[in-house]
């Protein structure tokens, strides 16, 4: 009987073990997400103190508006960068990174559009980019 038992608490942990490891990833990808998102705010709040201009934006300026943003690798669940390089008078363009190595773009154009797509780091099939976009 006791035999049956272990088999039983074995079979369960096969099925369980699996499922929390894709929580875990989850969780981390959720962290991006939400650091994207406070930048994209951060984002709006800087352009409606400068004229509605984005120029000059970058993620020292994010995080002066937002505390909670970090801008490098390490220090918390996931980072930001914000597109170099780029005419950013009339649009932005931010990514947050999970721990796990997928990233999280927020893009707005110059005609106001907002898009969200994703980025899963090669090998990495589980976790909370579905098809692309979020």
């Amino acid at each position: 009987e006791l035999l049956v038992v272990i088999l039983i608490i074995g079979i369960l942990a096969a099925i369980a073990i699996p499922s929390l490891l894709n929580q875990r990833s989850k969780a981390s990808d959720a962290s991006a997400k939400e650091v994207a998102h406070s930048a994209q705010i951060a984002a709006e709040t800087y352009a409606t103190d400068h004229s509605g201009t984005y120029e000059s934006l970058s993620p020292t300026k994010l995080h002066e508006y937002e505390g909670s943003i970090q801008t490098a690798t390490g220090n918390s669940n996931a980072w930001l960068s914000v597109a170099e390089g780029k005419e950013l008078n009339s649009g932005f363009v931010v990514t947050a990174t999970s721990t796990n190595g997928d990233k999280f773009t927020i893009t707005r154009t110059s005609t106001g559009v907002i898009t969200r797509t994703c980025e899963l780091k090669a090998g990495n099939n589980i976790g909370g980019c579905p098809a692309g976009t979020w």
